[in-house]
This record gives C-alpha cells, structure tokens and sequence, in this order.
C-alpha cells in the first residue's frame, strides 16, 4: 500500500503559513510599498509618502553609476557637458552671418580706398560690400531670437561687427574728404557712449532697443550708403538731407539712451535698498 508522507503532505499547508506570514511582516514594515519599488501616490499627489519612502525614492533616481550627491548638486562633469554643447552651438547660421560681417569690414576699406578713392567703379563694389553687411544684420539677430540661437559670442561680436563696420564707413568719407569729420565724431561718439552706458547699468538691467534707435541705424545706413556710392546732381543733395535725418536721430535717441539708463539705475538701487532692509528685518 502506498501512502504520501507525513512531512510531505503538511509541507504545502505549511509552506503556505509561511508565505502569508513573509506577506503581514512586509506589509507591516512598509505600507503601500514592496521591496525596491516606491509606492506610486494617487493623482491630486496630496497623500504623504510613507516611512522610508524618501530614501527609496533617493536610491532609485540616484544615478547607476553612483554619481549623485545628496546636497542638490549636479552629478560630476554636467557643468562640463553643458559647455561644451554652448561651446557647439557657436558654430550656428546667425554667428556665421556676424562672422562674415566681420570679414567684410576689411574687404570694404580695401575696395574703398582702391585707385584713390574716386574710382566709381571701386566705390560701386564697396557699396555692395557695405549692403551685404547691413542686410547681414538685419538677418543674423532675427535668426538667433527666433531659433533659439543667442550665444556668448553673438552678444559680443554683433555689436563690434555692427560698429566696425559702420565706423570704417564713416572713418572712410571722412579721410576722403566726402563726410564732415563732424558728423562722423557725433556718430561714433554716440555708439561708443552708448555702448559703455550699457555696460555701466547692466548691474542694475538691461536697456532694451528702442524703435527709435532701429529707425536710426536704418537712415543711418541708408544715409552712409548714399556716400558710399558717387553720386551727383539731385541725388547728392538728397543723400545731405538723409545724413541729417540721421545724425538727429543719432543725437535724439542718444539723449534717450542717457534717460533710460538713469530710471534703470535709480530703480536699481531702489530695490536692492529694500531688498536688503527686509532681510534685516
């Protein structure tokens, strides 16, 4: 006759008390959570984490291969990575643009100065050399808003390509004689002021571009363009007119500049004062 044995048919029940009492101690030193796994909170995210579920949490968003810190902060070599992706992106379309703009600052003088001076023929391709760089950065700025494309380098180089460029223009005339050296001082003094009032008050903000100052360097270009080219009869008085226009809008949103820049720092101050007075108190 053949029987089951004993310790083999008391092991299934017993085998099951012993699985449901594993379940009640589990259950009893972490509710709502099993070994390793954090508990997931309901929708409106209210209910407060249970015992120990901080540190579960903690081990299982640490990183695989044990770089996390727990002061907050970044795992070793982010800092690095972030630079160098920057680093990447100065190589995009608008710093290209900015790039060349800078490159035709000397081509342009070159052909300006060819033969004299005087050639018309030389100051026709120094023209096109001086629209191609105005028409550069009207482009290189709206492509670096619009695509995400602000850089370091682009902050810096645009507003020297812009100068350079411009400032040779007028550097030019003048040497030739076809340009008050004047009107070429006010100008140039204007960028250059206005450029060191803006690094005085970056502390305190920054002076945002007016449209009157837009519509300033669009006559002022087109006013040093018509220089640029020989022209003669009617045309040669309506350039006169145009400069003008554009060495009082040089002066009127230079004034402007100077206004804006002492209500930026007067604000400035002011809160900085309070800032501090309701931290003391």
């Amino acid at each position: 006759m053949t029987g089951v044995p004993a310790s083999a048919a008391g092991g299934s029940s017993g085998a099951r008390r012993a699985a449901a009492g594993a379940a009640a101690a589990a259950a009893e030193k972490a509710p709502g959570a099993v070994a390793g796994q954090v508990a997931v909170p309901p929708a409106d995210g209210a209910t407060p984490a249970a015992p120990g579920g901080e540190a579960l949490a903690r081990a299982d968003e640490a990183p695989a291969g044990g770089d996390a810190q727990g002061d907050g902060k970044p795992p070793r070599g982010a800092k690095i990575a972030a630079a160098a992706v920057n680093q990447a992106s100065v190589w995009n379309i608008a710093n290209l643009l900015t790039m060349l703009r800078l490159i035709l600052v000397p081509a342009f003088v070159a052909l300006m100065l060819a033969d004299g001076g005087y050639d018309p023929a030389w100051r026709s391709l120094a023209w096109a050399a001086f629209a191609i760089a105005m028409i550069t950065d009207l482009f290189d700025g709206h492509l670096a808003r619009t695509y995400n494309l602000v850089t370091d380098f682009g902050k810096i180089a645009d507003p020297i390509a812009d100068k350079a460029i411009m400032g040779a223009a007028l550097i030019c005339l003048s040497a030739l004689g076809d340009l008050p050296w004047w009107v070429t001082g006010v100008i140039l003094g204007r960028e250059l002021g206005v450029t060191l009032l803006r690094f005085l008050v970056i502390r305190y903000g920054v002076i945002p571009a007016s449209r009157g100052g837009k519509l300033k360097t669009l006559i002022q270009g087109i006013a040093v363009g018509m220089y640029v080219l020989a022209l003669t009869g009617w045309l040669a008085t309506l350039r006169w007119w145009v400069m003008a226009a554009a060495v009082v809008l040089t002066v009127v949103t230079g004034l402007d500049y100077v206004k804006q820049a002492i209500v930026l720092r007067r604000r400035g101050i002011a809160e900085r004062k309070a800032a501090l007075e309701e931290k003391e108190a």
